[in-house]
């Protein structure tokens, strides 16, 4: 087992009397020692807060569900195009479902996580991993599909923009992700007011639409001609298009932590406000649907066409359209309010590296964030930022949770038995029929369109999962942290140094080495150059002028390369030398500015990788000197 490596490099910071952490230790970075937890709770959402900060994309869905929906029936002509509203009372029971279900997870497992949660506690650990992969590619899905189709709003109505498009995107997604990076409190009191703007838009159409005895404009009344019959399979599939609607539901159960304090409480909250506003949103404008007969139109879309026939193509219109624009680029926040608190959750448990569950300042996993914004980019790069290629993976992954979300919670009440527990089991069961019917017909529709990736990528992500597990697990054993360790003891040590020059640097190293080990040696590399021999027998003869009671050893190297010889000299030390404990101590300057840095050469980083792929035993420390003046000459100065 190697002393170095991950646990074993020790930095010591010389100048200003106090020593960097040991690589490996556990502090969180970016956080205080030990924050206020008042000010960590104002860091948190309230419940209207959260529905602005995790619940933009399963309202933006009004704006396509019911344009999906009518899409599918269309191809029965007007008469199917009847059944919107049959079919959008459906969704809204599935609906209803889902909200109660996650009301339940939120109370059952209050430290968040949502259908990954519930399968790993109910189902095990291979539905859980399922369950998490599932809705990482939805929610990297939702961030790329909702900045698109803002910027396509956007490109329709200003067609000169269309060629930069991606760049749009871009711009777009890079506000989002700086806007997270600030909290998740603060992007929700960013996102409010667009949020309320849209509900009361919605909330227009749906009101002057209904008062309306006759539609303000006439919508486009196209020849649909049935190329199908109104049969259960075509209900089915607008059922499951329709069911693009209900993304985003479980976003609030995944985050619960990102609450205030009572937080399950808030959360619940938060998924009744979503679920009666969302569900009051799609009955409307599919009441509005069948009462003015409007179906799909080239060159629009249904909610402008519904705008027009109950507000009339007046600056209301415009106002609407605007709003709708909006909210869609904001839907993208639903993944970056989510997404990281569920990878946090996953790097808990050892199936991602730990940083993700790093939390800086304002609570934000800062990892996840930018993370989630680096993928939601490289999708919107290569689909060119064209909704429609990114639509046919869409969706599918949600529901695959929905589903082991909705079986694990039947699990969780048969083993529970509280009062009541039948008829809650009895909808979490139906809730799962319908979730995987739905997950079944979506994939079956858009296997051949781009669902293949979604199949492919899910038991992928499921073995990178399983992977970074074992080698957690393998750490563990090595590290045994559930045993008592051996009581520390001392042990003979040697301290090597790697030299090049006298100087206040070679200083501080010698006497933090002479600190560290019982027996000290300095080591300088010598080339075979008559210049570089030369150089050696000055410095030589300076070292035994400044006599510093530290035996100088030049090691002979035919190569013009720095480390090859010093590992050499550190394997002979490991097998012939009688100490216990090898450390190497590396001096290095610490410049006072970030810029500063490109002037230093990297010698310290240059032996540092190759004496740990190089040696066995070897405890490496970076002793740094920082350098924190420039005196009126231009020397540096540093604190003693």
């Amino acid at each position: 087992m190697r002393r170095d490596g991950a646990d074993g490099w020790c930095y010591v910071t010389a100048g200003q009397g106090r020593a960097a952490p040991r690589r490996g230790a556990a502090r969180p970075a970016g956080s205080p020692a030990s924050p206020d937890p008042a000010t960590s709770d104002k860091s948190r959402l309230t419940a209207l807060e959260g529905l602005a900060a995790l619940s933009l994309d399963a309202l933006s869905s009004v704006a396509y569900g019911p344009e999906a929906i009518t899409l599918v029936l269309v191809a029965a002509g007007t008469a199917g195009l009847a059944y919107t509203l049959p079919v959008t009372g459906a969704i809204t029971v599935l609906l209803a479902i889902l909200v109660i279900s996650y009301r339940q997870v939120i109370a059952a497992f209050p430290g968040g996580g949502g259908a990954y949660a519930v399968a790993r506690t109910h189902l095990g650990r291979q539905p859980s991993l399922v369950a998490a992969a599932s809705l990482i590619i939805d929610y990297v899905l939702n961030a790329a599909v909702g900045v698109s189709a803002g910027i396509e709003a956007l490109t329709a109505a200003f067609p000169v923009l269309y060629g930069a498009r991606v760049w749009l995107c871009l711009a777009a997604l890079a506000l989002i992700t700086g806007v997270n990076l600030r909290g998740v409190a603060d992007s929700a009191r960013v996102f409010m007011v667009p949020t309320i703007a849209f509900i009361a838009a919605i909330g227009l159409v749906i009101v002057a639409g209904l008062l309306r005895t006759h539609p303000a404009v006439p919508p486009a009344h196209l020849p649909y001609t049935a190329t199908e019959t109104v049969g259960i399979l075509l209900l089915l599939r607008a059922f499951a298009s329709g069911c693009s609607a209900l993304t985003g539901v479980e976003a609030i159960a995944n985050a619960v932590p990102a609450f205030r304090a009572p937080r399950a409480r808030r959360a619940q909250h938060t998924e009744v406000m979503l679920g009666v506003v969302l569900g009051v949103m799609l009955l409307g404008l599919a009441v509005l649907i069948r009462k003015f007969h409007i179906g799909p139109v080239p060159g629009s879309t249904v909610l402008a066409e519904l705008t027009n026939a109950a507000v009339g193509h007046n600056l209301l219109f415009f106002a609407v359209q605007l709003i709708t624009l909006v909210l869609l680029t904001l839907a993208a926040n639903t993944s970056f309010g989510g997404l990281p608190v569920l990878l946090g959750l996953l790097a808990r448990d050892n199936y991602l590296p730990h940083l993700f569950s790093l939390r800086a300042d304002r609570q934000v996993h800062r990892y996840g964030v930018g993370v989630l914004a680096v993928l939601a980019a490289v999708l919107l790069v290569g689909a060119r930022g064209d909704t429609q290629a990114l639509v046919p993976v869409f969706a599918i992954g949600v529901f695959v949770g929905f589903t082991l979300a909705q079986v694990g919670m039947v699990r969780h009440w048969h083993l529970s038995q509280q009062p009541g527990w039948r008829w809650r089991a009895v909808v979490n069961g139906t809730g799962a029929v319908a979730s995987a019917v739905a997950a079944v017909i979506e994939l079956g529709s858009k296997f051949l369109l781009g669902g293949w990736l979604v199949v492919v990528t899910i038991p992928l992500l499921v073995l990178l999962f399983s992977s970074i597990h074992r080698t957690y697990d393998g750490i563990r054993d090595l590290l045994q942290p559930d045993q008592v360790p051996d009581r520390p003891h001392p042990e003979r040590s040697l301290v090597v140094v790697p030299v090049g020059g006298l100087s206040r640097l070679t200083e501080e190293a010698m006497s933090a080495a002479l600190s560290l080990g019982d027996e000290v040696t300095a080591v300088t590399v010598c080339f075979t150059d008559p210049e570089d021999t030369a150089a050696d027998q000055k410095f030589r003869a300076e070292w035994n002028h400044w006599h510093p009671d530290v035996r100088l050893v030049t090691l002979h190297s035919q190569h013009r390369a720095l480390a090859p010889p010093v590992v050499d000299y550190l394997r002979k030390l490991e097998h012939k030398h009688p100490h216990h404990r090898l450390v190497v101590l590396i001096p290095e300057v610490q410049p006072a500015r970030r810029w500063q840095w490109i002037l230093h050469n990297q010698r310290g980083a240059v032996l540092d990788r190759a004496i740990r792929r190089g040696t066995q035993n070897v405890v490496i420390c970076r002793l740094r000197f920082q350098l924190t003046t420039w005196d009126d000459t231009g020397d540096e100065a540093a604190h003693s």
